[in-house]
């Protein structure tokens, strides 16, 4: 493999990696451009421009944007979360100029026509409405809302549909300036590239983009709370969240490999004792999720109204007791997991070219796989334990419910029963 990263003058940032033996590449920008970076009044804009950007540019109409690439066979694909906005295509390695070309395109000339507008708002309140009728996928939003309540990080990605439904053509140009500078860009690209031909068509592309200040996002404040949405549904949903460390956070590797062991796959505790043992569930998981500076331990669970108090008391006493005898054995089948996860994922160039800009995004660097590897190699049964106690018994902690949830035992039980 060959690893490369370049700044152009004006603050855009390159990073490349070439993997030999592959005949395709992925190629794609990450903009720091997501739900964070929004106003409340702006909530949900940044994923309403994402639509946007494949609508038409000044020189291609959106079935031109969507034919220039599947006519080379390739896919082109974009994504916001909270802390970025990505759009990213995966071509063959010939076709990668005309790949970045594509996306350079949609990133600084779109259109942004009004009649396009209108039918994309009614596209994304759609897919509000689709979320909204999908209660495994809605409950997250509500924890994360939980945790942290009135901050842009615990704001819903999609928004609210009187937000999006409201949008004009001058609030998407306006968070446009604001936020897609070229030092809130990085091109990442892996598989069958050259780095000096990336560098030369950035620098074409993009050099010429005036550098802008960057934003400050406000620090994120883990509070906690409960919300509890009652609705005559099959199955009663349990979302339980406490707060963890953010990507930057020394026990990073520590709460990702006490997630696995706690519930990431079908040898974990939480699914041995409450699905196989128990009966309670089909579903269950625990998993460690990390921003720039706050992280949420989150277990989620659906099962019935009269099974959730029980389930919901045994998640508490499997967490208090992976603080007392968590083996040196699961967490030697947690690291595996972790480590297998990471090499697995980096066969794939997408995976990797997402993993490059993700790290060069946090550390402005990408620290070498055998770092990363003895770091998750270090953590001890003794760093588990200690992290899992403090998962048991002191983590400020939200919980969000919904269904036929009149039984369920609230947070404050939950407390009570992880002090006890």
């Amino acid at each position: 493999m060959s690893l490369n990263q370049h700044r152009l003058s004006n603050g855009f940032r390159i990073v490349t990696e070439h993997m030999p033996g592959l005949a395709s590449a992925s190629i794609g920008i990450w903009v720091a451009a997501g739900g964070r970076h929004e106003t409340p009044a702006q909530n949900g804009i940044a994923h309403f421009l994402e639509h946007m950007a494949f609508k038409g540019t000044k020189t291609r109409s959106s079935l031109q944007i969507a034919e220039a690439i599947e006519d080379v066979g390739g896919y082109i694909n974009a994504y916001t979360s909270r802390e970025v906005t990505a759009y990213y295509v995966r071509v063959l390695e010939n076709d990668v100029p005309l790949g970045l070309d594509v996306i350079a395109d949609i990133l600084r000339n779109p259109v942004l026509d009004e009649g396009e507008i209108e039918t994309e708002r009614g596209v994304i309140l759609q897919e509000i409405g689709q979320a909204l009728d999908t209660p495994d996928d809605v409950i997250f939003d509500w924890l994360q809302e939980e945790a942290y309540p009135d901050q842009p990080i615990g704001r819903s990605i999609l928004g609210p549909a009187e937000r999006v439904s409201a949008f004009s053509r001058e609030d998407l140009l306006h968070f446009i300036a604001d936020h897609y500078g070229p030092e809130q860009m990085i091109l990442s690209a892996a598989g069958a590239v050259d780095h000096d031909e990336i560098v030369k068509l950035a620098e074409k592309l993009f050099g010429d983009m005036p550098a802008k200040p960057l934003f400050t996002m406000d620090p994120a404040r883990f509070q906690g709370g409960e919300i509890r949405q009652i609705k005559p549904l099959e199955q009663a949903h349990f979302a339980l969240g406490l707060e963890s460390p953010g990507y930057r956070g020394d026990d990073i590797y520590i709460a990702q490999i006490y997630a696995s062991a706690l519930g990431g796959g079908m040898s974990s505790r939480l699914f041995q004792e409450i699905r196989e043992n128990r009966g309670l569930c089909y579903t269950i998981f625990a998993q460690a999720g990390a921003y720039a500076d706050t992280g949420m331990m989150t277990i989620y669970a659906g099962t019935s109204a009269e099974q959730l108090p029980e389930l919901a008391y045994l998640t508490i006493e499997e967490m208090k007791r992976a603080a007392d005898d968590m083996s040196p054995a699961e967490v030697a089948r947690a690291r595996a997991q972790m480590k297998a996860g990471l090499l697995m994922g980096l066969e794939s160039p997408s995976n990797r070219a997402e993993r490059l800009a993700r790290l060069v995004q946090i550390w402005d660097r990408v620290p070498p796989l055998e770092e990363t590897v003895a770091k998750i190699d270090a953590v001890t049964t003794g760093d588990v334990r200690d992290f899992a106690e403090t998962m048991a018994l002191a983590a400020p902690a939200a919980l969000a419910l919904y269904g036929p949830v009149d039984a369920a035992p609230s947070l404050a039980e939950l407390q009570e029963r992880r002090a006890a």
